[in-house]
């Protein structure tokens, strides 16, 4: 199935990564913020294989060449990264940035794992109050909340737990909110060829509320609605009233 604007793959692709390790460029030539995925590619070095997000208390190294960045950072913010308490924050610091960015390696194929069965039920299905954790890319400040997702079948329905991952696959990557929730809603459209799908996101931004205007209580509210959640008000106004909105 294609979306509005083309496939799915062609417009949220994962990227794919080589025998090294390395993203490598997919063959639809799909640009992301107007550079290539060649370009961005060139200057994301190997990602080690069977990485953990934890770090052992034994060990030394991880990505020597992401490490030695944080430690320039860590030196142009006039901190020592020799010092007790920063000698492994490179290493954390490394570790932590490759999980939470692990959205752009994960194949959804397999976040899926054949959990799609055939049903003829026509209800809407929601799980709502899925928390989920991101990047704002401008920034590279936390943005976090719930996400609620729906979806009315078309004799296809997924396990419940694949709604929640799914959303996890496109929160774990540099993010804008607005895309976040479309690109939920455009996986499922793809996944499930439902009558309908509706998404909801609220989230509070560090961008927001640690710098700038410094607003500790504001929330954003994205949405994104697919097929009958867009053209039929009534069933749009009750995955509304069922998500308390």
């Amino acid at each position: 199935m294609s979306t509005k604007n083309g496939s799915y793959a062609e417009i949220y692709p994962t990227l794919p990564v080589n025998g090294n390790g390395v993203h490598t460029h997919p063959t639809n030539g799909t640009a992301i913020n107007g550079k290539s995925v060649a370009d961005i590619s060139k200057s994301v070095p190997a990602r080690p294989a069977n990485s953990s997000p934890e770090v052992a208390p034994d060990e030394t190294a991880y990505d020597e060449h992401f490490e030695g960045l944080v430690s320039e950072i860590l030196t142009r913010l006039g901190e020592s990264p020799e010092r007790d308490g920063l000698q492994r924050t490179p290493l954390r610091v490394a570790k932590a940035l490759d999980f939470l960015t692990s959205g752009y390696t994960t194949d959804l194929n397999e976040v899926v794992n054949d959990a799609i069965f055939e049903d003829a039920g026509e209800e809407m299905v929601l799980v709502k109050d899925i928390e989920f954790y991101s990047l704002c890319e401008h920034h590279m400040l936390p943005f976090y909340g719930k996400v609620h997702i729906a979806y009315i079948p078309n004799t296809k329905i997924i396990g419940l737990s694949k709604l929640a991952r799914i959303a996890d696959v496109f929160a774990r990557r540099l993010q804008v909110q607005e895309r976040l929730t479309n690109q939920i809603a455009d996986a499922l459209d793809e996944i499930l060829q439902p009558q309908g799908v509706a998404v909801v996101a609220e989230a509070s931004h560090f961008c927001m509320m640690m710098r700038g205007v410094q607003k500790q209580n504001s929330t954003t509210l994205t949405s994104a609605m697919r097929g009958v959640f867009k053209t039929d008000a009534q069933q749009r106004d009750q995955f509304m009233r069922m998500i308390g909105k």
